[in-house]
């Protein structure tokens, strides 16, 4: 159970009576709460819901398969020895557990592997009979659901490029088609033409009929009325992950599937399942190799093999991962029972899950969540266990979908927000036009970003998803979540709300046995909030005087450079100038500050900001949303003895020269927001002090002296343009410059959560080091700052590239390394569902000629935005 979100869960449970720890299994050895100790006790501090995405393996699945792999001798199946020979005797073996687990035979489906179902659905696009249409004949159907996965609707490109006609059909075209008879057509005509659909919504779990594969098979129902024989491909990647699926009574024409949706180990593999009535019609240009019988390398000369599985099986197939497979499969035969228990379990979760999520409203009687489905989780016939839903407000505004997955990363709650790969599901259920999705794009979304909301829309949602291994217990952790964020007063109660009694209550066979619509005050009852960490801070901090260190610098001309006359008079009713009050650089990034008060500018920030980062044993940036021990790591740069001494408590200090050495560094790549980085490491005496303090291993690396890394451009930022911002190891610009003004604000709406009003749980220091800035002024007025267009800090010019959108590393105590999930969530309902604080900067010119500074004490003088009047 996730910290932070376990605890007494009588009302919960009083929603669902007969969900105790008593309850009994849903079949002998089925226990998913067992399972959660003896096979994932990786999970013990985490609620993993994203098991559309993918679902997780058991400890003994991989031992087993570790196991097979030390104890016998593997060959490419290509060849003719004897370990190749068992490689294809098991590679075979494992084909037919595969069928058989679908409930069909090889004389009734072949089985192709692939990389995934992707790679099987562009099979099927490049293999298919297609019949190109022209000036006298109509030519061949391409037919998709509206709701299918982007890998469907990508198979349109291979059928344009064939001159066949591609058909978006909606959900609703499809149910209204099976109400009505087919317009009947010429039966003689075998016009092939293909159907394409989900089992599964991968969106909203919404189940389709298995029966269109017949009725659309035999013409009774028709996507498009044309004349012609209509093929059937069921996309049951998402399906098969928790339900079984019997080929011998739905015998779909094609069927791509991945295994990591089902066993979670190994990825990259998926197959193609091909009813072998259809194999004969498929065609193919390119052969690799295993797939010739005979060719020649100087004639059109070409002979394939004979299966199906040697045609279309280009080279040698990953066959490692397929005898992977046959652990997977004894696996969660033994730990389950097989997918009925699965699906009844899944689906309970889901439905249990779904009624509670239902029931949560505000006082003023407005639902807390809106939820996307076509069903009401009546049945598993009609709904799979995804839920997809957007956390709405008081006032029914809905609340960004990468707001709501910071606050769950907080609860070690982990579920998948977006459109997830189904944008024709995602306009359906949101509401979002063509016009729409191409003017978000314009405004800089893309798919699966974080911009979340647009003019208020929102551009995706919130999916949670249950797995074999799900427990009661996660669902409750998901449900107290939503509960301690959005039903909590400021005194961290929760709000009071009318009881509906015994509404809603699942039986223990997860059966819904009231089902009352709720309206009004009518709303759940009895909920418990979360109890929050409120950790209290201390006051200590290490100011280092620079002064000594640097070269002395003349004091600036006491006419400073202003930005012209339009910063005259720019704040009305100012009570006084700006003041940089403090200076923090950063030299290991998300480490600990290192706060100065005259610091000397580099061309990427203040000189060694962000020049350093610990990343782990494959290279990977470790920040503190992953190790938040990292803000314990204290540096301090020496300027003039050119070292950087690293203290940590309990560790002796260790010194980092700030360049590199004479002798030859190990140069290697990482990666900071997208952008591949150039470093060397520093050294493995520094490597194995880190990794004995955070206890696992490290690397501290620094970027490269002769690397450059570019800013990318901002939208609307062009008077500028000439200008190029070089950065360290920044996420995003060289500066972040926040108000204390601002802070303040926040500082009262924290503090208010104390009822007796006497004990302060947030300092202000503190709260400062939460957000991590460099530069800190005392502003007039809160969040000011993001009104400014540009600055000038002394005789300093910066642009203001624009607001920092905080993520939940603002929760860590920067002097303790505990979270608390009050700071992002109070921030995030004072700002009306925008986490924005502070804002960056890029300096604009700077004289290399000449050492420059930034200090403590000097004025700040900004340039308002010409549009004000129009800024949120």
């Amino acid at each position: 159970m996730a910290g932070g979100v376990a605890g007494p869960g009588a009302e919960l449970l009083a929603f669902a009576p007969g969900w105790d720890a008593s309850a009994p299994r849903l079949t002998p050895g089925y226990s998913p709460r067992e399972l959660r100790e003896s096979e994932f006790g990786r999970l013990a501090e985490t609620v993993y819901l994203d098991h559309a995405g993918a679902t997780l393996f058991p400890q003994s699945q991989l031992t087993n398969f570790t196991k097979d792999l030390m104890e016998n001798v593997y060959g490419n199946p290509h060849s003719q020895n004897i370990t190749s020979k068992l490689t294809h005797d098991t590679v075979e073996q494992v084909r037919y557990r595969v069928l058989a687990h679908f409930h069909t035979m090889p004389e009734d489906y072949s089985m192709v592997f692939t990389s995934g179902s992707t790679a099987a659905l562009k099979l099927v696009a490049e293999a298919f009979p297609w019949v190109s249409r022209g000036p006298e004949k109509s030519g061949s159907q391409f037919c998709y659901l509206t709701d299918n996965h982007t890998s469907v609707v990508g198979m349109r490109k291979v059928a344009e490029a064939m001159h066949v006609t591609y058909t978006p059909v909606s959900p609703e075209d499809m149910w209204s088609a099976e109400e009505q008879s087919a317009v009947a057509c010429d039966p003689d005509c075998q016009l092939p033409h293909l159907f394409c659909y989900p089992a599964q919504s991968n969106f909203s779990g919404t189940r389709y009929p298995l029966s269109w594969i017949e009725e659309v098979k035999s013409g009774r129902l028709r996507p498009v009325n044309v004349p012609g024989k209509w093929f059937v491909l069921l996309d049951a990647a998402s399906y098969v992950s928790t339900s079984p699926l019997d080929l011998s009574a739905h015998q779909a024409d094609f069927v791509p599937i991945s295994f990591y949706k089902i066993f979670g180990f190994p990825t990259g593999l998926g197959a193609l399942l091909v009813n072998n009535r259809v194999a004969p019609l498929l065609r193919k240009s390119y052969f690799g190799g295993g797939t010739a019988a005979a060719y020649l390398v100087g004639e059109d000369f070409y002979i394939s093999r004979p299966s199906v599985a040697e045609r279309f099986e280009d080279g040698t197939i990953s066959y490692l991962d397929v005898i992977a497979l046959k652990h997977g499969f004894d696996a969660l035969e033994r730990l389950t029972g097989g997918m009925e228990n699965i699906a009844r379990h899944t689906f309970a979760l889901a439905r249990y899950t779904h009624a509670a999520l239902s029931s949560l409203c505000y006082p003023n009687g407005a639902p807390v969540v809106r939820i996307y489905s076509d069903s009401e989780f009546s049945s598993p016939d009609v709904q799979g266990p995804i839920i997809n839903f957007n956390v709405l407000d008081d006032s029914g505004n809905v609340i960004g979908y990468s707001e709501v997955d910071k606050m769950a990363s907080l609860y070690n709650i982990h579920l998948r927000t977006g459109c997830f790969c189904n944008t024709g599901a995602c306009q359906r259920h949101l509401g979002i036009s063509n016009e729409m999705v191409k003017k978000h794009l314009e405004a800089g979304h893309v798919c699966g970003d974080n911009v979340d909301l647009i003019d208020g829309q929102p551009t995706g949602s919130v999916r949670i998803s249950f797995g074999y291994m799900s427990t009661f217990e996660d669902a409750q952790a998901f449900l107290r979540f939503i509960i301690a964020t959005r039903l909590r007063l400021p005194g961290g109660q929760p709000v009071p709300q009318a009881s509906t009694g015994e509404g809603g209550a699942l039986s223990a066979e997860g059966k819904v046995q009231d089902t009352s619509a709720v309206n009004g005050r009518d709303c759940v009852s009895r909920w418990e909030s979360t109890c929050m960490d409120s950790s209290v801070w201390n006051n200590s901090s290490s100011t280092v005087n620079t002064v000594g260190l640097c070269p002395a610098l003349s004091k600036a001309s006491s006419t400073q450079q202003t930005l012209s006359e339009k910063a005259a008079g720019i704040l009305p009713g100012d009570r006084g100038p700006h003041i940089v009050t403090n200076l923090y650089l950063y030299p290991i990034k998300s480490c600990a500050a290192f706060e100065v008060t005259r610091w000397p500018i580099g061309n990427q920030g203040l000189l060694y900001d962000r020049s350093w980062m610990v990343v782990n044993h494959n290279g990977i940036c470790l920040s503190q949303k992953q190790e938040p021990r990292l803000c314990l790591i204290q540096p301090f740069i020496n300027l003039q003895q050119r070292i950087m001494v690293i203290k940590a408590k309990g560790m002796e200090p260790i010194e980092v020269p700030l360049e590199e050495g004479s002798e030859q560094a190990q140069i290697c790549q990482s990666k900071v927001c997208t952008d591949r980085v150039n470093t060397y490491d520093c050294g493995e005496k520094i490597s194995s002090w880190l990794s004995k303090f955070l206890g696992r291993p490290c690397h501290l690396i620094k970027q490269s002296s002769n690397f450059q890394r570019n800013a990318k451009k901002k939208h609307g930022k062009d008077q500028f343009a000439g200008i190029t911002a070089t950065l360290s190891l920044v996420n995003e610009a060289q500066y972040l410059l926040i108000n204390t003004s601002s802070i303040l604000e926040l500082h009262q709406h924290l503090n208010t959560s104390d009822e007796n009003g006497k004990e302060e749980l947030f300092l202000m220091k503190d709260l400062i080091s939460r957000f991590r800035a460099n530069i800190i002024m005392n502003g007039t007025r809160p969040f000011e700052e993001e009104t400014w267009d540009e600055v000038s800090i002394g005789s300093l010019h910066f642009q203001v590239l624009g607001p920092c959108h905080r993520c939940q590393m603002i929760c860590i105590n920067q002097q303790t390394g505990q979270r608390n999930q009050d700071v992002f969530q109070k921030l995030s309902e004072s700002r009306a569902r925008k986490v924005n604080f502070g804002v960056y900067l890029m300096h604009t010119s700077l004289d290399s000629s000449s050492p420059c500074f930034l200090s403590v004490g000097s004025q700040v003088v900004p340039v308002l935005k010409e549009n004000v009047g129009h800024h949120d």
